[in-house]
């Protein structure tokens, strides 16, 4: 679709399926499943949405996903499919790896940075040869210094070869990517998870990450999933970016949420409801 001068595709790295108590924390199974229903192993299916902006002449890519690094056993757990499937969700659009200029992640949890690098001649490498990949400082200071609880998402082979290769760009903060573009910090799933806004042509987006991985989580602020390092913290972020999401009308972009990975949040006597973009 297209955000005045700017163009935004979703571009998917495929599905997996993950425990449903996980992602949705303290919030009973009774209540969660008449959201979703899970399976016999208790898991939910989950997307991969990534985003693909084209800005003032870029081709800025938001996460990769898991890419294809994973063990048999591991795939099979997350019931994860497929070869290449972020690069052939690229190519559908007429893009190669070598036209990315920048990739941008949200955070570097493997599910959304591991597509970052692939195996190629028995080596690690970046996936996007010619991209600089935009992460935050305090972000890839806790992925490089895992603690017991978060060395399971903290892989290393996602991240050490872009600063090997010199394609990493840290950032310190609320960074502008192009004047239509900016990346936002947006704390509580971790100490500096971030979000991309994108406002062109009197229209505005934000592409959430896993500060609301579905739109439930953003309709229901107490709806935190188990994995957020500052559940407290995501709870405040997520008051203030809805209230400012109201304010500008802006579509939410939920890279997480098979049904509904995009849509316009509304209130009504309190309640919050997030309208797909398709019944709009």
């Amino acid at each position: 679709m297209r955000f005045g001068n700017v163009e935004l595709y979703l571009v998917s790295d495929g599905t997996f399926r993950y425990d449903g108590g996980a992602h949705f924390g303290v919030v009973p199974k009774v209540l969660w499943e008449k959201i979703v229903q899970a399976d016999e192993l208790n898991r939910i299916p989950l997307a991969l949405n990534c985003l693909l902006i084209k800005s003032e002449g870029k081709n800025i890519l938001v996460d990769t996903g898991f890419g294809d690094k994973l063990s048999p056993k591991e795939r099979q757990i997350l019931d994860l499919s497929g070869e290449g499937r972020l690069l052939s969700s690229l190519q559908r659009l007429g893009i190669s790896p070598e036209e990315i200029d920048i990739v941008i992640n949200t955070h570097l949890h493997s599910d959304h940075c591991g597509g970052n690098t692939l195996i190629r001649g028995g080596e690690i490498v970046p996936t996007f040869p010619k991209a600089e990949y935009w992460i935050q400082r305090l972000e890839l200071a806790d992925a490089s210094f895992p603690n017991e609880r978060t060395k399971a998402t903290y892989l290393q082979e996602n991240f050490l070869p872009l600063k090997e290769k010199g394609q990493l760009r840290l950032l310190y903060g609320d960074t502008w990517v192009t004047s239509e573009v900016r990346c936002i910090v947006t704390r509580g799933h971790t100490r500096a998870h971030q979000s991309v806004v994108i406002e062109s042509g009197g229209k505005t987006a934000i592409y959430l990450g896993d500060l609301a991985p579905w739109a439930v989580n953003i309709e229901r602020l107490a709806w935190v999933p188990a994995y957020d390092i500052e559940p407290l913290e995501t709870i405040e972020t997520k008051r203030r970016i809805r209230q400012w999401a109201l304010r500008r009308g802006a579509l939410l972009i939920f890279e997480h949420d098979p049904r509904v990975p995009m849509g316009y949040l509304r209130e009504r006597e309190g309640k919050y409801l997030v309208t797909p973009l398709s019944s709009r």
